[in-house]
């Protein structure tokens, strides 16, 4: 499962709050950096993203999915991170529903590997109770109990 994996390579990050949107989405992006997954040019493609297209990483309220197109320029991996926040950020202050506390950043090689991802975190995000949950978690014990109950 996607949370095992996470949890497995330390890409994972709990947060009080950040200032801006822009500081979530570079935080966001720290533990793949961590390990190499991405280059810290990825967090600023990320940005210029959002700032072109609008928040479109904001699936639904209190959920973000950063992420840039298959082979984007610094990225040499492929994962997924997690990252929360205790505050929400907004994206949008005109538009609370653009307001996020769950990150979940993808990095994708490939456009196969790309689409796999996306899936799995669709996957995922269908589950209504797990959703919930995620909006509770506050540590990495917090995240491994979850993870062991799905």
């Amino acid at each position: 499962m996607l949370l095992h994996d996470i949890i497995k390579k330390k890409h994972y990050l709990f947060l009080d709050k950040v200032d801006t949107w822009q500081e979530a989405i570079r935080m966001s992006c720290k533990p793949l950096e961590d390990d190499g997954t991405v280059e810290p040019s990825y967090a600023e493609l990320i940005i210029e993203c959002i700032d072109k297209y609008g928040p479109y990483i904001v699936l639904f309220p209190n959920y973000a999915m950063p992420h840039s197109t298959e082979n984007a320029v610094g990225v040499n991996g492929t994962a997924i991170s997690f990252m929360k926040l205790k505050e929400p950020i907004s994206f949008d202050p005109n538009d609370s529903s653009k307001d996020a506390k769950v990150f979940f950043t993808l990095a994708a090689v490939d456009k196969d590997q790309h689409v796999e991802n996306m899936q799995q975190l669709f996957e995922m995000l269908t589950d209504e109770q797990l959703l919930e949950d995620l909006l509770w978690v506050s540590t990495v014990e917090d995240l491994k109990n979850l993870a062991e109950k799905k």
